[in-house]
């Protein structure tokens, strides 16, 4: 049934998860993702918003990309993509990207790079991970239950002003878009592939991405769920399937919606028309005969 609450998981645990493990992680507001500190650093890093994924309905959603990096596995899955069985590789993270102006593209999350005997790079790829945005305020209801999180294990909040919902427009139109336009079509210029990596709920938002062999694809999209291990009272993550799919022909469907009916558009313009003319027109004024004889007499 759906939570009364939006919170999936605060610093790494669902909030009915009390074992000391979970309650040292938010007393201490550490990160178990594999974050660049051991803290948590979302939003502000003295007053860190420690929410890693929200409910929506009876599914999840991963707001924070960090999220991703739990035991590596997306770099794994990501390198299976880019380099061949056997490959020595390791991750780089937050590189920047520079055109050829030397203005920056934007930072990409991780670089996997390949390497020979000598540590000399052979190949790369570029790891980008889209957590999705949060439309309405999701710090009021965190900081309600980090106020009293030892004893905190549910609570209501359906009846608050501006309750937090995974915004998936947002996130597909202004950072999943620019990102594959601008640092995907440099990459793509070198001819080199990159991987996505998006949680189920966030891919099945896009249009439907024109499929292709592995061995044809510019592009991997690597999309995981989490799923409950009720023995530990904690989330997983778990890769879910992998869409290949070629740069032109991912950017164009992203970038294209599938277009509605013009009826439907033009039945709008008609009631903004006719809402529009029916401010515009003044009432009927009362005439000499009105006034002087108002019962027509």
């Amino acid at each position: 049934m759906p939570k009364t609450h939006p919170l999936a998981e605060v610093f790494g645990f669902p909030i009915e998860n009390t074992s000391q493990k979970a309650q040292r992680y938010r007393r201490l507001k550490l990160c178990p993702y594999n974050n660049k500190v051991p803290s948590c650093t979302k939003d502000k890093a003295q007053a860190p918003l420690g929410v890693c994924s929200v409910f929506e309905n009876e599914a999840l959603a991963i707001t924070c990309p960090i999220r991703f990096r739990e035991e590596w596995h997306v770099a794994e899955d990501a390198a299976s993509f880019f380099f061949p069985e056997g490959t020595k590789w390791t991750s780089l993270t937050e590189i920047r990207l520079n055109d050829r102006n030397g203005k920056s593209a934007g930072n990409i999350d991780l670089v996997l790079v390949s390497y020979d005997n000598n540590d000399k790079i052979i190949d790369f790829g570029a790891l980008e991970i889209q957590a999705v945005y949060i439309s309405g305020n999701v710090r009021r209801p965190f900081e309600h239950y980090m106020d009293d999180y030892a004893n905190i294990t549910d609570f209501d909040w359906t009846q608050e002003v501006n309750y937090p919902r995974p915004d998936y427009l947002s996130s597909s139109r202004k950072r999943l878009l620019p990102q594959l336009i601008y640092k995907g079509g440099i990459l793509n210029n070198w001819r080199k592939k990159t991987a996505v990596a998006l949680h189920e709920g966030f891919y099945d938002t896009l249009p439907q991405l024109p499929a292709v062999p592995m061995n044809e694809a510019d592009i991997a999209w690597l999309i995981y769920s989490l799923d409950f291990d009720s023995a530990n009272s904690i989330y997983k993550l778990k890769k879910k399937r992998v869409v290949f799919t070629r740069f032109t022909d991912a950017l164009a469907r992203v970038s294209n919606p599938e277009p509605g009916e013009i009826c439907d558009f033009i039945e709008i313009l008609q009631t903004k028309l006719d809402q529009k003319l029916d401010e515009l027109t003044p009432p009927d004024a009362p005439t000499l005969q009105d006034i002087v004889n108002p019962n027509g007499g």
